[in-house]
């Protein structure tokens, strides 16, 4: 899923207040890190991951977590990284993205 620039802002925003929903931690991302975050991206569409481990490992977890949960990413910053992934039924869609 490819977000625009000004879709990736306006998520940004809506980011900002979030706590993070999900941690990976030592033992890096496994079926039950994927599982947990595909089930808060369900419920929320929206959410930010906590990431432990160096530079590359949470380069290397952040394209990891996003190809096999088929969400985009909205922001990474340090240790902390926005996914957005709109819900399955349009019904419980609760974010609407801006078109360019």
């Amino acid at each position: 899923m490819d977000l625009t620039p000004k879709q990736r802002r306006f998520l940004r925003g809506r980011a900002h207040d979030l706590d993070p929903a999900v941690r990976v931690g030592a033992a890096g991302v496994t079926d039950g890190v994927i599982h947990a975050i595909d089930t808060a991206l369900e419920a929320r569409e929206l959410i930010k991951v906590k990431l432990d481990g160096d530079r590359h490992q949470r380069a290397e977890a952040v394209a990891t977590i996003a190809e096999r949960t088929r969400s985009a990413v909205a922001q990474t910053i340090g240790r902390v990284v926005v996914l957005y992934r709109p819900a399955k039924e349009a019904e419980r869609r609760a974010i609407s993205l801006p078109r360019e």
